[in-house]
Protein backbone atom coordinates (compact mmCIF):
# COMPACT_ATOMS: atom_id res chain seq x y z
CA UNK A 1 0.00 0.00 0.00
CA UNK A 2 2.84 2.11 0.93
CA UNK A 3 4.69 1.39 -2.49
CA UNK A 4 1.78 2.60 -4.29
CA UNK A 5 1.13 6.30 -2.81
CA UNK A 6 4.85 7.02 -3.33
CA UNK A 7 4.82 5.90 -7.38
CA UNK A 8 1.80 7.84 -7.04
CA UNK A 9 3.14 11.06 -5.54
CA UNK A 10 6.10 10.19 -8.41
CA UNK A 11 4.21 10.81 -11.19
CA UNK A 12 1.98 13.32 -9.99
CA UNK A 13 5.39 15.25 -8.94
CA UNK A 14 6.43 14.51 -12.43
CA UNK A 15 3.58 16.02 -13.91
CA UNK A 16 3.50 19.45 -12.46
CA UNK A 17 7.42 19.77 -13.67
CA UNK A 18 6.46 19.11 -16.96
CA UNK A 19 3.43 21.44 -16.96
CA UNK A 20 5.45 24.53 -15.11
CA UNK A 21 8.28 24.10 -17.39
CA UNK A 22 5.57 24.40 -20.57
CA UNK A 23 4.33 26.90 -18.99
CA UNK A 24 7.22 28.77 -18.21
CA UNK A 25 9.14 28.03 -21.99
CA UNK A 26 5.62 29.25 -23.74
CA UNK A 27 6.37 33.16 -24.15
CA UNK A 28 2.71 35.13 -24.50
CA UNK A 29 1.89 36.37 -27.55
CA UNK A 30 1.88 40.35 -28.34
CA UNK A 31 1.23 42.97 -30.41
CA UNK A 32 3.65 45.94 -30.65
CA UNK A 33 3.47 49.59 -31.40
CA UNK A 34 6.24 51.83 -32.68
CA UNK A 35 6.74 55.37 -30.07
CA UNK A 36 6.15 57.64 -32.35
CA UNK A 37 6.97 61.99 -32.49
CA UNK A 38 4.59 63.77 -34.02
CA UNK A 39 1.55 66.56 -33.31
CA UNK A 40 -1.58 65.71 -30.64
CA UNK A 41 -4.06 68.04 -30.34
CA UNK A 42 -5.03 69.44 -26.31
CA UNK A 43 -8.32 68.76 -26.12
CA UNK A 44 -10.92 69.59 -23.47
CA UNK A 45 -14.24 67.76 -22.47
CA UNK A 46 -17.32 68.84 -21.51
CA UNK A 47 -21.03 67.50 -21.11
CA UNK A 48 -24.01 69.75 -21.55
CA UNK A 49 -27.36 70.40 -23.56
CA UNK A 50 -28.63 71.14 -26.79
CA UNK A 51 -30.45 74.95 -26.93
CA UNK A 52 -31.83 76.84 -30.16
CA UNK A 53 -29.41 79.91 -31.51
CA UNK A 54 -32.80 82.28 -31.78
CA UNK A 55 -36.22 81.23 -29.97
CA UNK A 56 -39.12 84.09 -29.71
CA UNK A 57 -42.09 84.17 -27.47
CA UNK A 58 -45.06 85.57 -29.60
CA UNK A 59 -46.95 88.21 -26.38
CA UNK A 60 -50.34 89.82 -27.89
CA UNK A 61 -50.30 93.26 -26.71
CA UNK A 62 -53.62 92.86 -25.08
CA UNK A 63 -55.68 90.74 -23.54
CA UNK A 64 -58.74 88.83 -25.44
CA UNK A 65 -60.47 85.59 -25.79
CA UNK A 66 -58.56 83.35 -28.43
CA UNK A 67 -61.27 83.40 -31.76
CA UNK A 68 -59.01 80.65 -33.40
CA UNK A 69 -55.44 79.58 -34.41
CA UNK A 70 -53.88 79.35 -37.52
CA UNK A 71 -50.94 77.32 -36.36
CA UNK A 72 -50.19 74.15 -34.35
CA UNK A 73 -47.28 72.91 -32.02
CA UNK A 74 -44.83 71.73 -34.63
CA UNK A 75 -45.95 74.09 -37.99
CA UNK A 76 -43.11 75.55 -39.74
CA UNK A 77 -43.76 79.65 -39.70
CA UNK A 78 -42.46 82.04 -41.60
CA UNK A 79 -41.97 85.76 -40.51
CA UNK A 80 -45.24 87.68 -40.61
CA UNK A 81 -47.54 85.08 -40.94
CA UNK A 82 -50.78 85.00 -39.23
CA UNK A 83 -51.03 82.68 -36.06
CA UNK A 84 -54.05 83.38 -34.32
CA UNK A 85 -56.99 85.57 -34.04
CA UNK A 86 -58.13 87.30 -30.80
CA UNK A 87 -61.64 88.62 -30.48
CA UNK A 88 -61.95 91.92 -31.99
CA UNK A 89 -65.60 93.01 -32.78
CA UNK A 90 -65.70 95.86 -30.15
CA UNK A 91 -62.76 97.02 -31.18
CA UNK A 92 -63.61 97.11 -35.02
CA UNK A 93 -66.62 99.08 -33.45
CA UNK A 94 -64.27 101.48 -31.53
CA UNK A 95 -62.51 101.94 -35.03
CA UNK A 96 -65.42 102.62 -36.92
CA UNK A 97 -66.39 105.16 -34.68
CA UNK A 98 -63.55 106.81 -34.56
CA UNK A 99 -63.43 107.07 -37.82
CA UNK A 100 -66.63 108.90 -38.29
CA UNK A 101 -65.20 111.68 -35.76
CA UNK A 102 -62.24 112.03 -38.15
CA UNK A 103 -64.76 113.18 -40.98
CA UNK A 104 -66.45 115.23 -38.48
CA UNK A 105 -63.35 117.27 -37.87
CA UNK A 106 -62.50 117.37 -41.12
CA UNK A 107 -65.75 119.17 -42.28
CA UNK A 108 -65.33 121.54 -39.56
CA UNK A 109 -61.99 122.46 -40.53
CA UNK A 110 -63.81 123.13 -43.98
CA UNK A 111 -65.80 125.24 -42.68
CA UNK A 112 -63.99 127.27 -40.80
CA UNK A 113 -61.30 128.00 -43.92
CA UNK A 114 -64.13 129.05 -46.25
CA UNK A 115 -67.67 130.13 -43.91
CA UNK A 116 -67.15 131.26 -40.49
CA UNK A 117 -66.40 134.81 -40.42
CA UNK A 118 -65.95 136.50 -37.14
CA UNK A 119 -68.32 139.26 -35.86
CA UNK A 120 -65.61 141.96 -34.80
CA UNK A 121 -64.18 141.18 -38.56
CA UNK A 122 -67.48 142.40 -39.94
CA UNK A 123 -67.29 145.29 -37.99
CA UNK A 124 -63.81 146.18 -39.14
CA UNK A 125 -64.45 145.90 -42.50
CA UNK A 126 -67.32 148.34 -42.57
CA UNK A 127 -65.30 151.03 -40.89
CA UNK A 128 -62.60 150.50 -43.45
CA UNK A 129 -65.21 151.32 -45.63
CA UNK A 130 -66.26 154.04 -43.74
CA UNK A 131 -63.03 155.67 -43.59
CA UNK A 132 -62.41 155.18 -47.26
CA UNK A 133 -65.30 157.06 -47.99
CA UNK A 134 -64.83 160.16 -45.89
CA UNK A 135 -61.20 159.74 -47.39
CA UNK A 136 -62.36 160.02 -51.11
CA UNK A 137 -64.94 162.70 -49.83
CA UNK A 138 -62.38 164.59 -48.36
CA UNK A 139 -59.82 164.38 -51.37
CA UNK A 140 -62.84 165.77 -53.77
CA UNK A 141 -63.35 168.75 -51.60
CA UNK A 142 -59.69 169.54 -51.26
CA UNK A 143 -59.44 169.30 -55.21
CA UNK A 144 -62.18 171.24 -55.66
CA UNK A 145 -60.89 174.50 -53.00
CA UNK A 146 -57.18 173.97 -55.30
CA UNK A 147 -58.77 174.73 -58.44
CA UNK A 148 -61.05 177.71 -57.45
CA UNK A 149 -57.79 178.77 -55.30
CA UNK A 150 -55.64 178.87 -59.11
CA UNK A 151 -58.90 180.66 -60.47
CA UNK A 152 -58.55 183.34 -57.38
CA UNK A 153 -62.44 182.84 -56.47
CA UNK A 154 -61.34 181.03 -53.17
CA UNK A 155 -59.09 181.81 -49.92
CA UNK A 156 -55.69 180.34 -49.09
CA UNK A 157 -56.90 179.10 -45.81
CA UNK A 158 -59.79 177.42 -46.91
CA UNK A 159 -57.88 175.20 -49.13
CA UNK A 160 -55.04 174.90 -46.39
CA UNK A 161 -58.35 173.39 -44.20
CA UNK A 162 -59.25 171.16 -46.40
CA UNK A 163 -55.95 169.57 -46.75
CA UNK A 164 -55.69 169.00 -43.08
CA UNK A 165 -59.39 167.38 -43.39
CA UNK A 166 -58.13 165.06 -46.05
CA UNK A 167 -54.97 163.94 -44.26
CA UNK A 168 -57.10 163.10 -41.16
CA UNK A 169 -59.46 160.65 -43.45
CA UNK A 170 -56.82 159.24 -44.90
CA UNK A 171 -54.82 158.45 -41.34
CA UNK A 172 -58.37 156.89 -39.97
CA UNK A 173 -58.40 154.74 -43.28
CA UNK A 174 -54.86 153.30 -42.52
CA UNK A 175 -55.89 152.76 -38.82
CA UNK A 176 -59.08 151.07 -40.34
CA UNK A 177 -57.08 148.97 -42.79
CA UNK A 178 -54.12 148.05 -39.70
CA UNK A 179 -57.10 146.99 -37.63
CA UNK A 180 -58.55 144.63 -39.85
CA UNK A 181 -55.60 143.23 -40.59
CA UNK A 182 -54.90 142.34 -37.01
CA UNK A 183 -58.42 140.81 -36.73
CA UNK A 184 -58.32 138.77 -39.60
CA UNK A 185 -55.07 137.17 -38.66
CA UNK A 186 -55.65 136.36 -35.30
CA UNK A 187 -59.54 135.52 -34.88
CA UNK A 188 -58.77 133.15 -38.56
CA UNK A 189 -55.58 131.55 -37.48
CA UNK A 190 -57.17 131.10 -33.60
CA UNK A 191 -59.72 129.26 -35.69
CA UNK A 192 -57.70 127.53 -38.17
CA UNK A 193 -55.57 126.24 -35.72
CA UNK A 194 -58.52 125.04 -33.46
CA UNK A 195 -59.72 123.02 -35.80
CA UNK A 196 -56.89 121.64 -37.08
CA UNK A 197 -56.24 120.02 -33.75
CA UNK A 198 -59.57 118.88 -33.47
CA UNK A 199 -58.88 117.23 -37.10
CA UNK A 200 -55.31 115.76 -35.46
CA UNK A 201 -57.17 114.60 -32.23
CA UNK A 202 -59.46 112.33 -33.99
CA UNK A 203 -56.95 111.29 -36.45
CA UNK A 204 -54.77 110.22 -33.74
CA UNK A 205 -57.91 108.10 -31.67
CA UNK A 206 -59.05 106.11 -35.03
CA UNK A 207 -55.13 105.65 -35.80
CA UNK A 208 -55.24 104.25 -31.88
CA UNK A 209 -58.22 101.53 -32.66
CA UNK A 210 -56.73 101.00 -35.91
CA UNK A 211 -53.86 99.43 -33.63
CA UNK A 212 -56.04 97.66 -31.49
CA UNK A 213 -57.41 95.78 -34.44
CA UNK A 214 -53.76 95.25 -35.45
CA UNK A 215 -52.95 93.83 -32.16
CA UNK A 216 -55.68 91.17 -32.19
CA UNK A 217 -54.09 89.27 -35.03
CA UNK A 218 -51.03 87.82 -33.71
CA UNK A 219 -48.38 86.88 -36.59
CA UNK A 220 -44.40 85.26 -35.89
CA UNK A 221 -42.13 87.65 -35.29
CA UNK A 222 -39.45 85.25 -37.65
CA UNK A 223 -39.45 81.96 -39.58
CA UNK A 224 -39.21 78.56 -37.49
CA UNK A 225 -41.21 75.94 -35.93
CA UNK A 226 -44.06 76.12 -33.26
CA UNK A 227 -42.53 74.64 -29.94
CA UNK A 228 -45.20 74.96 -27.70
CA UNK A 229 -48.56 76.52 -27.58
CA UNK A 230 -50.71 76.44 -24.80
CA UNK A 231 -53.88 77.99 -25.21
CA UNK A 232 -56.71 76.64 -27.56
CA UNK A 233 -59.77 78.89 -29.30
CA UNK A 234 -61.94 80.54 -26.75
CA UNK A 235 -58.99 80.54 -23.83
CA UNK A 236 -58.19 84.08 -22.49
CA UNK A 237 -55.13 84.88 -23.73
CA UNK A 238 -53.55 88.08 -21.36
CA UNK A 239 -51.22 90.83 -22.69
CA UNK A 240 -47.35 90.35 -21.86
CA UNK A 241 -48.28 86.05 -21.57
CA UNK A 242 -46.82 84.08 -24.26
CA UNK A 243 -49.37 82.93 -26.98
CA UNK A 244 -47.07 80.53 -28.57
CA UNK A 245 -43.02 79.80 -28.99
CA UNK A 246 -41.05 79.69 -32.16
CA UNK A 247 -37.67 78.11 -32.32
CA UNK A 248 -35.62 78.15 -35.20
CA UNK A 249 -33.36 75.27 -34.68
CA UNK A 250 -31.57 75.30 -38.51
CA UNK A 251 -28.62 76.35 -35.70
CA UNK A 252 -27.90 75.10 -32.07
CA UNK A 253 -25.95 76.47 -29.38
CA UNK A 254 -24.50 72.95 -26.53
CA UNK A 255 -23.63 74.77 -23.70
CA UNK A 256 -21.62 72.74 -21.74
CA UNK A 257 -19.65 72.51 -18.18
CA UNK A 258 -16.16 72.11 -18.27
CA UNK A 259 -13.91 71.58 -15.51
CA UNK A 260 -12.52 74.97 -13.72
CA UNK A 261 -8.75 73.83 -14.11
CA UNK A 262 -9.36 73.35 -17.88
CA UNK A 263 -11.48 76.39 -18.65
CA UNK A 264 -8.76 78.65 -19.05
CA UNK A 265 -7.18 77.08 -21.77
CA UNK A 266 -10.64 77.41 -23.83
CA UNK A 267 -10.93 80.67 -26.12
CA UNK A 268 -14.37 82.16 -28.52
CA UNK A 269 -13.40 81.14 -32.42
CA UNK A 270 -11.53 77.77 -30.97
CA UNK A 271 -12.94 74.22 -33.38
CA UNK A 272 -15.46 71.77 -31.00
CA UNK A 273 -17.12 68.47 -31.73
CA UNK A 274 -20.65 68.14 -30.50
CA UNK A 275 -22.36 64.52 -30.11
CA UNK A 276 -25.62 63.32 -28.42
CA UNK A 277 -24.88 61.25 -25.42
CA UNK A 278 -26.60 58.69 -26.39
CA UNK A 279 -24.25 57.94 -29.27
CA UNK A 280 -23.82 59.22 -33.02
CA UNK A 281 -21.34 61.20 -35.18
CA UNK A 282 -19.92 64.39 -33.52
CA UNK A 283 -20.98 67.62 -35.54
CA UNK A 284 -18.62 70.40 -35.99
CA UNK A 285 -18.98 73.62 -33.95
CA UNK A 286 -16.59 76.44 -32.61
CA UNK A 287 -16.85 78.32 -29.06
CA UNK A 288 -18.96 81.59 -28.98
CA UNK A 289 -19.31 82.13 -25.24
CA UNK A 290 -17.12 81.06 -22.28
CA UNK A 291 -18.31 82.24 -19.12
CA UNK A 292 -16.53 84.58 -16.66
CA UNK A 293 -17.75 83.20 -13.64
CA UNK A 294 -17.34 79.61 -12.53
CA UNK A 295 -20.46 77.87 -11.08
CA UNK A 296 -19.13 77.35 -7.02
CA UNK A 297 -21.36 74.18 -6.86
CA UNK A 298 -20.29 72.37 -9.29
CA UNK A 299 -16.92 74.23 -10.05
CA UNK A 300 -17.51 73.98 -13.80
CA UNK A 301 -17.66 77.14 -16.28
CA UNK A 302 -20.25 77.12 -18.91
CA UNK A 303 -18.62 77.18 -22.78
CA UNK A 304 -21.31 77.91 -25.72
CA UNK A 305 -20.21 76.08 -28.70
CA UNK A 306 -22.27 77.27 -31.74
CA UNK A 307 -22.92 74.18 -34.55
CA UNK A 308 -25.09 73.89 -37.43
CA UNK A 309 -27.94 71.39 -37.64
CA UNK A 310 -28.14 69.92 -40.92
CA UNK A 311 -31.43 68.69 -41.98
CA UNK A 312 -32.47 69.54 -37.91
CA UNK A 313 -31.11 65.85 -36.68
CA UNK A 314 -30.32 67.62 -33.79
CA UNK A 315 -33.05 68.71 -30.85
CA UNK A 316 -32.90 71.30 -28.75
CA UNK A 317 -32.92 69.94 -24.98
CA UNK A 318 -31.00 66.83 -25.93
CA UNK A 319 -28.31 66.02 -23.44
CA UNK A 320 -24.62 66.57 -25.57
CA UNK A 321 -20.65 65.82 -25.07
CA UNK A 322 -18.34 68.41 -26.68
CA UNK A 323 -14.77 67.95 -26.90
CA UNK A 324 -12.98 71.15 -27.40
CA UNK A 325 -9.49 71.69 -29.24
CA UNK A 326 -7.73 74.22 -27.04
CA UNK A 327 -4.48 74.06 -29.08
CA UNK A 328 -1.82 71.66 -30.56
CA UNK A 329 1.72 69.96 -28.78
CA UNK A 330 4.35 69.77 -31.31
CA UNK A 331 6.80 66.44 -31.06
CA UNK A 332 5.21 65.30 -28.88
CA UNK A 333 5.41 61.34 -28.12
CA UNK A 334 2.98 59.20 -29.03
CA UNK A 335 1.64 55.74 -28.19
CA UNK A 336 -1.65 53.93 -28.82
CA UNK A 337 -4.07 54.38 -25.78
CA UNK A 338 -3.84 50.26 -25.45
CA UNK A 339 -0.42 50.35 -24.58
CA UNK A 340 -1.12 51.84 -21.59
CA UNK A 341 -1.28 49.93 -18.26
CA UNK A 342 -1.95 49.84 -14.79
CA UNK A 343 1.68 51.69 -12.88
CA UNK A 344 2.65 51.81 -9.51
CA UNK A 345 0.65 53.55 -6.65
CA UNK A 346 -2.39 54.72 -9.16
CA UNK A 347 0.49 55.48 -12.08
CA UNK A 348 0.64 54.74 -15.44
CA UNK A 349 2.96 52.00 -17.12
CA UNK A 350 3.79 50.34 -20.79
CA UNK A 351 5.43 47.45 -21.26
CA UNK A 352 8.46 47.97 -23.29
CA UNK A 353 9.60 45.11 -25.96
CA UNK A 354 13.59 44.90 -26.48
CA UNK A 355 15.10 42.99 -29.39
CA UNK A 356 15.46 39.69 -28.04
CA UNK A 357 11.53 39.80 -27.33
CA UNK A 358 11.78 40.70 -23.31
CA UNK A 359 9.07 42.75 -22.50
CA UNK A 360 10.00 46.06 -19.72
CA UNK A 361 7.88 47.35 -17.98
CA UNK A 362 8.26 51.37 -17.29
CA UNK A 363 6.96 53.44 -15.64
CA UNK A 364 5.32 56.96 -17.38
CA UNK A 365 3.87 60.19 -17.18
CA UNK A 366 0.86 60.87 -19.24
CA UNK A 367 0.38 64.36 -21.01
CA UNK A 368 -2.07 64.78 -23.40
CA UNK A 369 -4.89 62.00 -24.32
CA UNK A 370 -6.71 61.88 -27.25
CA UNK A 371 -9.19 59.32 -29.23
CA UNK A 372 -6.70 57.51 -30.79
CA UNK A 373 -3.52 58.59 -29.40
CA UNK A 374 -1.91 59.06 -26.08
CA UNK A 375 0.79 61.37 -25.34
CA UNK A 376 3.94 60.72 -23.23
CA UNK A 377 5.61 62.83 -21.27
CA UNK A 378 8.51 60.84 -20.32
CA UNK A 379 9.69 57.39 -19.68
CA UNK A 380 9.99 56.29 -23.83
CA UNK A 381 12.20 57.09 -26.20
CA UNK A 382 10.89 57.81 -29.79
CA UNK A 383 11.37 54.42 -32.07
CA UNK A 384 11.06 51.63 -29.33
CA UNK A 385 8.29 49.18 -29.60
CA UNK A 386 5.20 48.99 -26.73
CA UNK A 387 2.53 46.37 -26.64
CA UNK A 388 -0.68 47.36 -27.29
CA UNK A 389 -2.32 44.06 -27.41
CA UNK A 390 -1.73 41.24 -25.10
CA UNK A 391 -0.16 43.00 -22.02
CA UNK A 392 -2.34 42.08 -18.97
CA UNK A 393 -0.59 40.01 -17.18
CA UNK A 394 2.47 40.19 -18.76
CA UNK A 395 5.86 40.52 -16.13
CA UNK A 396 8.52 42.80 -15.83
CA UNK A 397 11.35 41.11 -17.73
CA UNK A 398 9.77 38.06 -19.19
CA UNK A 399 9.36 36.70 -22.53
CA UNK A 400 6.72 37.60 -25.04
CA UNK A 401 6.26 36.35 -28.62
CA UNK A 402 5.65 39.16 -31.47
CA UNK A 403 2.40 38.29 -33.71
CA UNK A 404 0.43 40.15 -35.54
CA UNK A 405 -3.15 40.91 -35.52
CA UNK A 406 -3.88 38.50 -39.08
CA UNK A 407 -1.44 36.28 -37.03
CA UNK A 408 -3.66 36.70 -33.71
CA UNK A 409 -6.59 36.57 -35.67
CA UNK A 410 -6.15 33.20 -37.05
CA UNK A 411 -5.07 31.63 -34.00
CA UNK A 412 -8.30 32.55 -32.11
CA UNK A 413 -10.14 31.40 -35.33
Amino acid sequence: MRQMLAICLVLLCGCSKKENATETEAPAPVQLAAVTQGSIQRIVHGDGALFPVNQWNVVPKLTAPVQRFLANRGDRVRAGQLLAVLENRDLVATAAANKGQVAQAEANLQATEHVTIPESVVKARTDVESSRAAADAAKKVLDSRQKLYQEGALARKLVDDAAVVWAQAMAQLANAQEHLRTLEAAGTKAQMENAQAQVEAAQGQYRSAEAQVAYSEVRSPASGIVADRPLYPGDMAAAGAPLMVIVDISRLVARVNVPVNEASAIRTGQSASVALTSGGAGYPGNVVTVSPAADPNSATVQVWIELANPNEQLKPGATAHAAIVTGAIQNALIVPPSAILSGEQGGAAVLVVSADSIAHKREVSIGVRGADKVQIANGVQPGEQVVTVGGMGVEDNARVRVVHAEQKDDAEK
